[in-house]
């Protein structure tokens, strides 16, 4: 994405309510960014990132204040501008052409949306957590019109601020089924040092043995937006943030992977310099001199992160980066020339062929399923709106596969438990949806999934609710259902009340497994740690009925990078009465340690409800 205190003579009333709001409400609208690109600063955005404040108020109440009070002022300019009876027009005119669209696809076939409801975040981050729960963080809202610029991407000072939130799917759907996780407060080195909920939004991240999520990176602001050093941890167990050293450099727009040791590996984004000073620098967290955390109560605060020796002086932010079965780190980078792998043991970078395509913005890349063993082989697809082929790296080479039915970038691709592929949201370019930038009139096609079966070939399917562009992100629940949420601008034009704090939605898709007949059982599972090439047991009330056992890694994704998806079979030993005797996979190169889901899935690909289970023993 790209203050001072009241003076005495304020009343108590006044001050607090300005405190509150400034953590909410402000107005800075760059332009809209090029593809494959952060956020360019706005030709209107001031360099502390709001509009200027009144003289004489500012000398009454200070500059602080005054500042808040002008972006109160624009704020309420943007409700009237956009009023609510427009966002309730869009709202039901997509519900309705959702309805007619999806009236000519059988749910046994293609699968159907189906709950659709407010969430108090954007979701430009989220990351599905071994608890159940969702992580969904982003910033706070600095513009109710979307045909600005919502993030505070060149924002200075506290304004520019993240929040957190936890979805729990067991309580529903309404409010009382978020909890609020906010970030830790932090002193930006931004020339205000107001403190603030860490800006770590357009941050990377990935999962760590113990199930906790790594996020590197953020915003500090100004400058067309600035990486920050920071690394946190989110602890799924006590669903709290704990905060680790600094890392070598700032880090906006960064991706980070998990290899075979548990480790992360983190690449590329803006530097604290600026959009247009990538850096080349490789940090590992945490760094050789600090065990792996492993266990739930392994909590890492205060960790160092490690410089490694070799760099990825990727041209263009966010790489995808995979950790495949044999151990090396594969470096897609959007340019087609920066393809590369990485051996994060000796530290050293070899060339990749080029990619066949050319430059490609925000699209996605999945790791292929390959049966027993971890994925050889990588599908990168979308990020180039004229192109809708899908290319392979296998063996050390590039392929051409099957298209789909048209180019799209900020699509989100994912593999599901029976092992096919489904593309959700997509735009034509950065904040254009086939209307113009910051136009939320999409074109209708964007609004569609598309399917691959195992044979690899490409159909369309329903239509979700709202258009899902930039920022846009999906992931896979352990009952099989697909979560879409993301793209502010959309949820914003969309907002069924602007004024009731739940800023965002999030839209639930029922697979076609669902509606293919009763699922397999799936009673119990190990609770401990699995070592890798090892016998295990679990229960099943079908035994008969279990046709396949598979376990998917958890998803944690943001601008169609998602590092953390796999897929894996898992061999059956046998069974005998209601148990099934099954076997891990062979090493931590083809999963990596920390948790999976397992599913048990019917000759009609129909899965069981996941139960978690931990790969590695220390």
């Amino acid at each position: 994405m790209r203050s001072h205190l009241p003076r005495a003579h304020r009343s108590a009333v006044v001050s607090a309510w300005v405190i509150a709001a400034a953590v909410t409400l402000a107005a800075v609208s760059p332009a809209p960014a090029l593809a494959g690109a952060p956020h360019a600063v706005g030709r209107h955005a001031d360099p502390v990132g709001g509009p200027e404040p009144k003289a004489d108020e500012a000398a009454v109440i200070g500059e602080g204040h005054a500042r808040v009070h002008a972006r109160l002022r624009e704020a309420a300019q943007g409700t009237q501008s956009y009023p609510q009876a427009k966002r309730t027009a869009s709202l039901a005119a997509l519900q309705e052409s959702q309805l007619k669209t999806n009236a000519g696809f059988a749910a046994a076939e293609s699968g159907r949306f189906t709950e659709f409801f407010p969430s108090p975040d954007f979701g430009v981050h989220v990351a599905l957590l071994p608890t159940g729960k969702v992580l969904l963080f982003s910033f706070e809202r600095m513009e109710t019109d979307p045909t600005k610029e919502t993030g505070p991407t060149n924002t200075v000072g506290r304004t520019n601020a993240g929040r957190a939130y936890l979805w729990d799917p067991s309580r529903g759907t309404g409010p009382r089924a978020f909890k609020k996780v906010p970030p830790p407060v932090v002193l930006v080195p931004d020339g205000h040092y107001a403190p603030r909920p860490a800006p770590f939004f357009c941050a990377g991240h990935a999962y760590l043995p113990n199930g906790m999520v790594g996020v590197f990176g953020g915003n500090v602001g100004g400058k067309g937006g600035s990486g920050a050093k920071l690394s946190f941890v989110f602890d799924p167990w006590t669903e709290h943030w704990f905060r680790n050293r600094d890392m070598a450099v700032g880090r906006w727009y960064p991706s980070a992977v998990t290899g075979a040791d548990g480790r992360q590996i983190i690449m590329s984004g803006q530097s604290e310099r600026g959009t247009g000073t990538p850096t080349p620098v490789v940090e590992r967290f945490p760094s050789l001199g600090h065990r792996v955390p492993w266990r739930p109560f392994d909590i890492p605060v205060d960790l160092a992160s490690q410089r490694l020796r070799v760099d990825a002086p990727f041209r263009n932010d966010y790489p995808h980066l995979f950790s495949l079965r044999d151990g090396m780190i594969y470096g897609l980078g959007r340019d087609a020339d920066q393809q590369w792998l990485f051996d994060p043991v000796k530290e050293v970078r070899t060339d990749l062929p080029r990619r066949p395509a050319d430059f490609r913005g925000y699209g996605s890349a999945v790791p292929l399923p390959a049966g027993f063993r971890g994925p050889d082989s990588v599908l990168v697809l979308g990020g180039d709106p004229r192109d809708p082929l899908t290319y392979r790296l296998s063996g050390g080479r590039w392929t051409i596969e099957e298209p789909r039915a048209f180019g799209r970038t900020q699509d989100d691709t994912l593999i599901l438990p029976d092992g096919t592929l489904l593309t959700v949201n997509g735009a034509l370019d950065t904040r254009d949806y086939g209307n113009g930038p910051f136009n939320p009139k999409a074109d209708p096609k964007y609004r569609q999934i598309e399917l691959r079966d195992a044979r690899g070939h490409w159909r369309l399917g329903p239509a979700q609710r709202l258009p899902r562009g930039y920022h846009s992100n999906a992931l896979v629940l352990p009952d099989g259902r697909m979560l879409v949420t993301g793209d502010e601008l959309q949820q914003i034009a969309n907002d069924p009340d602007i004024k009731d704090g739940m800023d965002g939605s999030i839209e639930l898709y029922e697979p076609a497994y669902l509606h293919r007949g009763p699922r397999p059982s799936l009673e119990r599972a190990p609770a401990g740690e699995l070592a890798y090439d090892a016998a295990f047991q679990v229960s099943s009330a079908t035994p008969d009925r279990v046709a396949r056992a598979v376990l998917l890694a958890p998803t944690t994704v943001t601008h169609s990078v998602n590092t953390s998806q796999r897929h894996l079979e898992l061999r059956r030993t046998g069974v005998h009465g209601n148990t099934i005797g099954l076997r891990t996979p062979p090493s931590a190169a083809d999963a990596p340690p920390g948790y999976y889901m397992l599913f048990l899935l019917d000759a009609k690909g129909v899965p069981s409800t996941a139960k978690w289970v931990k790969l590695g023993v220390r």
